[in-house]
């Protein structure tokens, strides 16, 4: 049975990745970080549903807790990772302190770093492995008032390609989900006349939409697809 890691597990749309993995027969480590009962419920739910689940808990941003709790995987390697932590700090790049820019690259960026390098010699020595990163189309398009969040996910991108290009020969995709509008987490915020003027599709996306194309990237079917970026934006992006 692969093992699949996914930070941010317990979130709307990590939550939601993390029972179609493990409906799809993945072990699936549901990572949580400052509420990690929220990571216990989203295992406990899919042990009911008889599918096979642990809970992890670090700080993506801290790069020695990443190899200590990583490190303790090494007898059984993740196969599939799929970095889904972040966070977002709002305001106008004028307004903004160092503390949100900070805030946000450590944990959406840096984060992608520190949680994807310790599991690539694992990857590589099997030579296969699937390393999937959601990230939003403002990391695209961009949006006012989120400088610092379009600079992490655009980072991501960036990484992510450049990622792509050194693992192809390995058996190892790596790939990111750009969603759009999610009637989760952020998206629940936004009034319907908001989503229609932004979304040319007219309504917000599901997280299990999101799930179903990660679900995808994750697995041997798409093993042809690599350095790509995908939006899941209903005509966003």
């Amino acid at each position: 049975m692969k093992r699949a890691l996914v930070t941010g597990g317990s979130g709307g749309i990590g939550s939601a990745i993390c029972r179609r993995l493990a409906r799809d027969g993945y072990r699936v480590l549901v990572h949580g970080n400052r509420n990690p009962g929220n990571s216990e419920a989203v295992v406990s739910e899919i042990r009911r549903n008889g599918g096979s689940a642990d809970a992890l808990t670090f700080d993506v941003a801290d790069f020695a807790a990443c190899q200590k709790a990583l490190a303790a995987l090494e007898t059984e390697p993740v196969q599939i990772l799929v970095n889904n932590a972040g966070i977002h700090s709002d305001a106008p790049l004028a307004g903004m302190s160092f503390e949100q820019w900070r805030s946000v690259i450590d944990v959406s960026l840096n984060g992608f770093f520190n949680v994807t390098q310790p599991l690539l010699m694992p990857m590589i020595r099997k030579r296969w492995g699937r390393i999937v990163s959601v990230s939003s189309v403002v990391g695209v398009v961009g949006n006012r008032g989120q400088s610092n969040y379009a600079a992490a996910k655009a980072g991501l991108h960036g990484a992510s390609k450049s990622l792509a290009a050194e693992l192809a020969t390995r058996g190892i995709t790596v790939n990111v989900i750009a969603p759009g509008i999610i009637a989760a987490g952020m998206g629940t915020a936004l009034s319907d006349e908001t989503i229609k003027a932004f979304v040319p599709m007219k309504r917000a996306g599901s997280a299990d939409e999101v799930a179903a194309s990660v679900a995808f990237l994750a697995s041997e079917e798409a093993g042809y697809i690599t350095g790509q970026v995908i939006c899941v934006g209903g005509g966003v992006g």
